[in-house]
Order: structure tokens, then C-alpha cells, then sequence
């Protein structure tokens, strides 16, 4: 089969796609739709993957450019004869191949498309039910999102969920309990209003003023980080604070090796490949309590919950578990077992292979 894989970027996300599909038999292209300011992955392109030069991905997208990108996209699909097309995020990617007018389709959303992009304007609603209506199959990573799907007008029987999962054998527990008597907390959600780390910042202020020994380990940046630092400033409790900035994905199982507490303050999310990859190394997660974190932590299993935005809420939670390392212990096990059965990566990319051979029966 040859699979036109379309995305925004080249982010993480894309590379383990690209990996695992050059690992089939399929004859893989990839189509960036633009590249950013700043790269989001440095590992390279499979070289099984043939990289498509077209009028689009050396720049940010721009929706002026959108009929120029749509004729020369259809060109692409001409000269490649694709026999399907993967595509996401729906509003951008998704859309594009749909203007084509190519099928079969399938369009795969990112979590944050169908949980806040599609709520921008009456244009973006109008997008992502045009999107969904050329689409022949639709797969997402939590029912949330497939749900919002089937609400935009696609067809609940060409729907399928499959958690993006992570690679077990790189994240994985650290080998023996972390020695330090010192209680850090962990969170490398982006920097970006929808991840509410400034929520966790307002809560560590307070965390950090009763207790001295818990620490805050803080990666990436992004659009507040302005506002996150003087929190944190405000707060006095800089010197408490680690920001490391972005780092590879090589090097992330180490630092959740140095947690002992995992935390997503995130307003929206679909299945989060952070949790993922938290619960995978056997870290406690307390997390947002929306809807797509409730279809992974149950309270006091692998994790807790606490209320969206509640700052003041998720300190006194954090206060109350660097008290039970003990019940940390048990609910960092059962963090593991959880990523063991719903997480793994190569299993997980199955169904999404099973969605292909649906997708082609389809059109």
C-alpha cells in the first residue's frame, strides 16, 4: 500500500508514526504542511520515509496560502498515487487533504483539534464538520475526542480509539528507589495557556512556603513563560525551581527517573503521551481532573485527580502525598502494570494499522 502520512510539523509524535510504519510493508511518504521557528524533533526522517518537496513546509502555515497549497497538494496526490491518505490535525493537515478531493481519507486528530481549535470560530466548526463529512474513517487517541468527532457529523461506525502509547523499554521504572530525601515534582507540559502550568507554579508557591523539602522540576517553555517565572519569583521560591528548557527525547526517561510526583495541570488534553510516559516509568501521577485524564487515573489507583485550575486545591493534594511515600510506592507499581496493559506503543500501532485496511475497505 502506498500511505501519504500529512501532518502539521515533524514533532515527536510524527517520528514515531513515520518510524513504525517504515517498519511495514507499506511504501511510506511524508508531507509537512509548515515548519516552525524552532524544531520540535531532532531525529531524523526514517530513511525508509520519502520526504514530499512541495509548495508548503518551509514556513508557517498561512491560511492566505491555502488555495496555492490545496492545487499544488492535488499534484502531489497525482504524481504519487497515493492509495490512502493519513492526515491530521483537522483543521489544518486533515482539511487540506480534504479540499483535494482525494479518498480514502483517514483523518486522525491530535487531541487539541477537536478539544479547543474547533471552538475558535463559527470557521473553524464549519472546517471540522467539512473535514469529517470527506473523511472515510477517523481514528483519535481517547473517547473524548472521538466523541466531539461523532458530534461534528462522523459516522460513529467508521471511528476507531487507539491510545498513542509509548516505547516500554525506554521509558521504564528506574532500577531502585531514589535515595534523596528530598520530594520533587515533575511536568513537561508546554509552557501554553491549554497546559495550566501556571497553575502548578501558583500551587508550588504555597507547597514550597509549608513544606522545605519538596522541589519542582520544570521542563520546556513556551508563550507564558513570562508569567510562570514571575509566579515563581513572586513566590520567592526560585532556588526551589529547576527549568532545564527543552531537552531530547533520548534523555526524558532520566528525568522522570529524578521525580517522585508527576503532574499535568492541562485544561484539555486527549490521551496525553506524557502521562504515558510517566506511568510507563512507574511514576504517581496527579493530574487535571477532565475528561480524558479520568479514562486513565482512577482516584488513588495510579494515581489522583484534582480539580481543573484549582490551584489551591492541587497544593494541598501534593502537600498531603510527599507525607505517603509508602502509598507513593504502591500507586507508582500500579502505574506500571496500567502502561503495561493500555500504553504499549507497538501494540497500540496495530489498531492503527487495522484502521488502514478499514479505511481502504471503505472507499
Amino acid at each position: 500500500m502506498r500511505v501519504l502520512y500529512v501532518s502539521l510539523d515533524y514533532t515527536p509524535h510524527d517520528h514515531r508514526f513515520l518510524a513504525s510504519l517504515a517498519q511495514t510493508e507499506h511504501r511510506v511518504f511524508y508531507l509537512r504542511l509548515q515548519r516552525g521557528s524552532r524544531p520540535l524533533e531532532d531525529r531524523p526522517i526514517p530513511v525508509e520515509v520519502k520526504q514530499v518537496h512541495w509548495a508548503g513546509g518551509q514556513e508557517r502555515f498561512r491560511w492566505r496560502d491555502l488555495p496555492r497549497l490545496v492545487l499544488d497538494f492535488r499534484q502531489v496526490v497525482k504524481r504519487l498515487k497515493p492509495d490512502l491518505i493519513h492526515a491530521g490535525p483537522i483543521q489544518t493537515s486533515a482539511f487540506l487533504a480534504a479540499l483535494s478531493g482525494f479518498r480514502p481519507l483517514l483523518t486522525m486528530s491530535w487531541g487539541f483539534d477537536l478539544m479547543e481549535d474547533v471552538h475558535k470560530s463559527p470557521w473553524m466548526e464549519r472546517i471540522t464538520r467539512y473535514t469529517l463529512w470527506r473523511s472515510t474513517f477517523f481514528v483519535s487517541d481517547a473517547e473524548v475526542t472521538r466523541q466531539k468527532a461523532i458530534a461534528y457529523g462522523m459516522n460513529p461506525e467508521r471511528t476507531l480509539i487507539f491510545p498513542w502509547g509509548v516505547d516500554l523499554e525506554h521509558f521504564s521504572p528506574r532500577p531502585q528507589p531514589r535515595p534523596s530525601k528530598r520530594f520533587t515534582l515533575f511536568c513537561n507540559r508546554s509552557w501554553e495557556p491549554r497546559y495550566g502550568v501556571d497553575v502548578l507554579a501558583r500551587a508550588f508557591v504555597e507547597v514550597a512556603h509549608q513544606n522545605p523539602d519538596v522541589d519542582l522540576l520544570l521542563l520546556g517553555s513556551g508563550s507564558q513563560a513570562q508569567l510562570i517565572r514571575e509566579i515563581l519569583r513572586r513566590g520567592n521560591v526560585m532556588d526551589r525551581v529547576t527549568m532545564p528548557g527543552y531537552i531530547s527525547q533520548r534523555q526524558l526517561p532520566r528525568f522522570y527517573h529524578m521525580a517522585d510526583l508527576f503532574i499535568s495541570p492541562s485544561h484539555v488534553d486527549g490521551s496525553s503521551v506524557s502521562l504515558m510516559e510517566a506511568l510507563a516509568c512507574g511514576l504517581p501521577c496527579l493530574v487535571s481532573d477532565i475528561p480524558a485524564n479520568r479514562e486513565w487515573i482512577r482516584e488513588g489507583e495510579a494515581g489522583w485527580l484534582f480539580p481543573d485550575g484549582d490551584w489551591r486545591a492541587l497544593a494541598a493534594k501534593i502537600l498531603q502525598l510527599s507525607a505517603d511515600r509508602e502509598e507513593l510506592q504502591r500507586a507508582g507499581r500500579a502505574a506500571r502494570s496500567l502502561a503495561e496493559k493500555r500504553a504499549n506503543w507497538p501494540v497500540n500501532f496495530g489498531r492503527l494499522l487495522h484502521a488502514y485496511e478499514r479505511t481502504i475497505q471503505l472507499r
